[in-house]
């Protein structure tokens, strides 16, 4: 198991086969589909998803990976939900977020992506990360402004989705903007 880095109360590592269960079970749930680019997934999904992450080492540009976020407490450790790391060049990096709607509202998400800038601007040293937030999901591009994303674009019904026309945000980061977090 990879670990990518620690925060005060989750680890952000590599998945594993027995995360894929819990993994499946929450992106199967309407209220965090709704968003996302599935309607229904399932435990063939997270395979097919963890033996494609496999075939290429971290970071490979080009590739999506998916990072299990799971709390400290290593006796009882649970899969509170991941993040998207999609490496689109040498210097620029998408990401994403997904939590269960149990660990929704708790701050762990703001954790976690706090978390994963901080490793990104430190180890990797990107020039520019960005994120993408359907407009109707407030809780998302609420976050992305409380970590320090600034708002670059409103796309009017740029993306056919479930059958209906949809507007997104796109957020962004630059490395000379990254400010840790403090406190």
């Amino acid at each position: 198991m990879k670990v990518l880095f620690e925060t005060e109360r989750i680890i952000c590592r590599e998945f594993e086969l027995s995360d894929l269960q819990s993994f499946a079970d929450y992106r199967a749930l309407p209220e965090v589909s709704k968003y996302q680019n599935w309607s229904e997934y399932g435990y063939q999904d997270a395979l097919s998803l963890f033996e494609d992450m496999q075939r290429v080492p971290f970071a490979a540009v080009g590739h999506w990976f998916q990072l299990a976020i799971t709390t400290k407490n290593l006796e009882e450790s649970q899969l509170l939900g991941d993040l998207a790391v999609h490496f689109i060049d040498e210097k620029q990096i998408e990401i994403g977020f997904t939590f269960a709607p149990d660990f929704q509202g708790q701050g762990f998400a703001s954790e976690a992506v706090l978390g994963l800038l901080t490793h990104l601007f430190t180890e990797l040293k990107p020039h520019r990360v960005i994120a993408t937030t359907d407009a109707e999901n407030i809780p998302s591009w609420l976050l992305l402004e409380r970590v320090g994303f600034r708002r670059e674009a409103h796309f009017i019904e740029n993306v056919f989705f479930k059958g209906a026309w949809g507007s997104e945000f796109q957020y962004a980061m630059l490395a000379s903007e990254w400010r840790p977090f403090v406190g």
